[in-house]
């Protein structure tokens, strides 16, 4: 089956809204093997909207809506739509009751312009809305072609697509769908180079999202059953997994602090953070995860140098001689880091997130990060160069991967790849560090 969104609304268009809702729609749609092959954005236009259903109804079997069905004049896809279906909207004293119920439990009346939400489809099917005044709508012709309204407000939209649309479109499919979304630290053009090939799978699909510092995976299987599907899907994992090494950190997982939590819970770990240029990110990100109390007790956000001395004890005459942005300075936060909060497991980090700040040799987007493992007496340090990205927020949030990622390789004991290997001990010789 082929879809496609149209998102009803000036002020997307105007850029006063973002349109989070094809982001949403255009997954939901994906998981359940349906294609988008078109994404809308029009404004409060008839005619416009007219003719763009008109076309969109020749070209797909399912047009998916959001937005358009409030209570005032420029409010007309559900009309428009009726009339491509050739369907007539009347009023439905149930849904115009809800509506009254919903405004006196806040202490409001619906004023006339309201009863215009109330008109639903006569040969289609209404979707009753829980979360707000303005019920979706189903239209269906003879041919098949389905039209699918919802309201724009994303979390009414969710909500309906959760409950009603999704059940109904999940029921009509022949087969079982699966999808499985595989996580990996790295740009497209690098994962591409060693899993190419695996794209052109046709079942299961496998497609490549990319994200600030690593990918997104999506593997879905088409099968008769859902043991199958789900085979389907770890087989294809499986084999990402093997070629893509340790990159591929995790299955299923909003996130790469999510992991992270997760095997310090499983090794009976803990993990604090020293922090300047990142300035909280990394605990924020991990004190994000619920139960990260568990294995996160400790954070340090120095930014100033008298911070790090007074709360880290970096020595001044280290910052002195090497500079605030070096790796034997970040060897010295991550240390004192782990020596303050008794954690197992500490990261360091230090940098020049820009615009300014540049210094010689270090230009902006220079990052300086280690990692202090107190079971094996390891510490890591390395160089990061994030200067191509120009924006302080993406060099910041990259920096604040590397270190999350150091923590889980640090929590498995595996090699920290690019960082060089020293010991604790390190700060008695930091030129070594000097890099």
């Amino acid at each position: 089956m082929n879809a496609e969104i149209i998102c009803v609304g000036t002020e997307l268009l105007l850029g006063d809204i973002l349109n989070t809702n094809a982001q949403f729609l255009s997954r939901e749609l994906a998981e359940l093997g349906i294609s988008v092959l078109h994404q809308h954005v029009i404004g409060d236009n008839v005619q416009r909207l007219r003719d763009l259903v008109r076309e969109a109804k020749e070209r797909s079997e399912l047009l998916v809506f959001s937005g358009g069905l409030g209570p005032t004049e420029d409010d007309l896809t559900k009309e428009t739509v009726a009339e491509a279906f050739g369907d007539t909207l009347q009023f439905d004293e149930e849904e115009w009751q809800k509506i009254v119920d919903f405004f006196a439990r806040t202490n409001r009346r619906p004023t006339p312009n309201n009863r215009k939400q109330a008109m639903v489809p006569v040969k289609g099917r209404k979707l009753p809305n829980a979360h707000g005044t303005a019920p979706g709508a189903w239209f269906e012709d003879e041919n098949g072609h389905c039209a699918v309204l919802m309201p724009g407000v994303p979390r009414e939209m969710k909500a309906m697509w959760a409950e009603q649309i999704r059940p109904r479109l999940e029921a009509g499919q022949n087969c079982t769908i699966r999808s499985r979304t595989l996580r990996v630290l790295g740009g497209e053009s690098s994962i591409a180079s060693k899993v190419g090939e695996l794209f052109d799978s046709e079942n299961p699909t496998v497609a490549i999202y990319c994200k600030v510092g690593e990918s997104e995976i999506r593997v879905t299987a088409r099968e008769p059953d859902e043991p199958s599907a789900e085979a389907a899907c770890d087989a294809a994992v499986a084999r990402l997994r093997q070629r893509l090494g340790d990159n591929a950190y995790d299955v299923d997982v909003p996130g790469l602090e999510y992991t992270v939590v997760r095997i310090l819970r499983e090794q009976g770990l803990h993990a604090s953070t020293a922090e300047s240029c990142t300035g909280g990110l990394i605990a924020e990100k991990l004190t994000n995860v619920p139960g990260s109390s568990e294995v996160f007790g400790y954070g340090f956000v120095t930014y100033a140098e008298a911070a790090k001395t007074a709360l880290l004890g970096v020595d001044p005459a280290l910052i002195e001689r090497f500079n605030v942005v070096s790796g034997p300075v970040a060897a010295a936060m991550a240390l004192g880091a782990q020596r303050a909060s008794g954690a197992e497991l500490a990261v360091g980090i230090t940098g020049i997130a820009g615009p300014g700040g540049a210094l010689p040799g270090k230009p902006v987007g220079t990052v300086y990060l280690a990692g202090t493992d107190g079971r094996s007496g390891k510490v890591w340090v390395m160089r990061l160069t994030l200067g191509g990205y120009r924006e302080r927020s993406i060099i910041r949030t990259r920096a604040a991967l590397y270190a999350l990622d150091m923590l889980r390789r640090m929590a498995l004991g595996v090699d920290v790849p690019d960082a060089v290997l020293t010991t604790p001990d390190c700060l008695d010789q930091p030129e070594a560090l000097d890099f």
